[in-house]
């Protein structure tokens, strides 16, 4: 289930790595998750319409990656973190420019008690 304390975080165009305002907002879940070691959470890693299927599921998922990667760094167990890509299959912008396309490049947090 979506989780107000796990915002998304974003990223560039074609890319997976964790921008430094990401890093914060990750370092910020990081701490809810190991304050509350009872939940177990998805990553769920999305792309803009650009690029093919394939594509963007493989980009999706080394999104996902980066930032489960990201949080077990932190110190959050990996055993508690699944990922999954939805390439560009659940846009939340479907207009074609770059602001809804930015929206699109993101990953999403989802928690749900062990």
């Amino acid at each position: 289930m979506p989780n107000d304390n796990l915002k998304p975080i974003r990223f560039d165009f074609d890319k997976a790595d964790i921008r430094k305002g990401d890093a914060e907002i990750l370092t910020a879940s990081a701490k809810w998750l190991t304050a509350n070691p009872n939940n177990l959470v998805l990553i769920e890693g999305h792309c803009d319409e650009r690029g093919t299927n394939e594509y963007n599921l493989a980009l999706g998922e080394r999104r996902a990656k980066a930032a489960m990667n990201f949080l077990v760094s932190q110190g959050v167990a990996a055993s508690r973190v699944t990922i999954i890509s939805y390439g560009e299959e659940r846009p939340l912008c479907r207009d074609a420019s770059e602001k809804c396309w930015a929206e699109n490049r993101r990953d999403m947090f989802l928690t749900k008690p062990q």
